[in-house]
């Protein structure tokens, strides 16, 4: 691992504009079309350069103690950006939307349902998933595993979040328009300004997307008596500590929908990409049989036992260095010096998770899936800013631990019972929309015999 140069000693006063730029358009033609390598190039041109999203500059910073200032270093320096402006549509005033006293007040009113003892209580059913999927697997039995994986996290939120059992026909909504809105919000915050109001195909596609997704979330939301112990019932009985209002109807549904995408399709991808990295590397699914063997014989996983599998819990984390988020974009509230660049308040602000997950400069071979070097002593040399698979700050994703015990649970319950194959002659690649989804991921089950 090489050290990455001080941003802050480059003597840089105005951002350098990268090379491309086309008139009307800018760079958001090349950005949509090449994406992860336009991105990972970006460091080429320096620590702090000017992209153009049509007529709108964005300042796009390549280094992790950049990354670092403008998530945790002077997070209250920056709001959510165009990013969340342009999805407003779909996620309203939710937890991803909001800045300052607004955010803050919701935060406080959520992160509860997801301390020690209720996650506790989401684990529980977190088991109980995952061995009822182990037991519904046949050995030789070929899967859609990234549907399979989507279907279990929609199924999760469902149950622990939302005391709701979401049906086939829910799920399969969830799962058909949430990467729709994914997909187009991403290109929408990337594209020239006003584009969003024209009646064009994508955005009836978006709009189509959204009315589904918002048609699940109030049936949920409706049903709801705000008696249970869940998440829902929380945000219905939440008080601000100020003034002691509750949430209005439209907020609640607004926190719903944010925790409903958030929460399955991280989690699914996550597992999705894991299994896959198992079959490529049989030295690593070696280990991750071995250790599972040793903890739990073949039952079912606890969140007691995940303390006892370091190794999974070093692939988890190499899986979720793999495969981040793309992009993520700020706006800064105030005047404020990046890499010895002066942004006025109102500049729009980005950095790639991915580029920096694969950065050369902070990752030896970045290209290969290596679980160990997340071993201690090498992961302490990582500096802050390296590692952002949830964000930070002010905006770290607060549902972080909930996400990493299912995770964990999932693939340790499956993985002490089924070894997963690919079907020959299916390549697997990442479709790029904001997360990295697989393009498809047939795999055929094969029980394992017991250890």
């Amino acid at each position: 691992m090489t050290s990455s140069p001080n941003a802050g000693e480059t003597g840089i006063t105005e951002a350098p504009t990268v090379p491309g730029r086309l008139p009307l358009l800018g760079h958001t033609a090349s950005l949509l079309r090449q994406r992860l390598a336009f991105t990972a190039d970006l460091r080429s041109h320096g620590p702090v350069v000017r992209v153009y999203l049509g007529r709108l500059p964005l300042h796009f910073v390549t280094t992790a103690e950049l990354a670092h200032q403008v998530l945790t270093g002077e997070t209250d320096k920056f709001d959510k950006g165009i990013f969340v402006d342009k999805l407003r549509r779909a996620f309203g005033n939710g937890l991803v939307s909001t800045d300052g006293d607004v955010h803050r007040r919701q935060r406080r009113m959520i992160q509860p349902a997801f301390h020690r003892r209720p996650l506790t209580r989401y684990s529980e059913t977190m088991t109980a998933l995952a061995a009822e999927l182990a037991n519904s697997w046949r050995d030789g039995q070929v899967l859609e595993l990234d549907r399979v994986m989507q279907d279990l996290a929609i199924t999760v939120v469902g149950r622990t979040l939302f005391s709701a059992d979401f049906g086939p026909s829910v799920s399969a909504e969830i799962r058909a328009h949430t990467p729709t809105l994914i997909r187009l919000g991403v290109v929408r915050a990337l594209s020239p300004a006003g584009l969003e109001k024209l009646p064009i195909p994508a955005n009836r596609r978006f709009d189509r997307a959204v009315a589904h997704v918002h048609r699940v979330v109030d049936d949920v939301v409706d049903s709801a008596r705000g008696d249970r112990d869940d998440l829902l019932s929380a945000l219905l009985n939440a008080r601000d500590e100020g003034t002691g209002a509750a949430m209005d109807r439209q907020q609640v549904r607004d926190e719903v929908v944010t925790l409903l995408t958030a929460g399955t399709e991280t989690t699914g991808i996550a597992l999705s990409w894991l299994f896959h990295e198992l079959a490529r590397d049989p030295e690593v699914e070696r280990r991750v049989h071995a250790e599972v063997d040793d903890v739990l014989a073949g039952r079912a996983a606890t969140v007691d036992d995940l303390r006892r599998l370091p190794y999974l819990q070093r692939v988890i984390t190499e899986v979720l260095r793999r495969y981040p988020l793309w992009l993520m974009l700020r706006r800064a509230n105030t005047s404020v010096s990046l890499g010895g660049v002066r942004l006025p308040a109102g500049a729009e602000v980005g950095f790639s998770p991915h580029a920096l997950h694969h950065d050369p400069r902070y990752y030896d071979d970045p290209a290969r899936f290596d679980p160990d070097r997340w071993l201690p002593a090498r992961a302490a040399a990582l500096p802050k800013g390296a590692y952002v698979p949830f964000a930070g700050g002010l905006h770290h994703c607060p549902g972080h631990a909930f996400a990493h015990i299912e995770i964990a649970i999932v693939a340790a319950t499956l993985a002490a019972r089924w070894r997963l194959v690919p079907v020959p002659g299916e390549p697997v690649r990442p479709k790029v929309i904001g997360l990295l989804y697989p393009n498809r991921l047939p795999m055929t089950a094969h029980r394992r015999s017991a250890p």
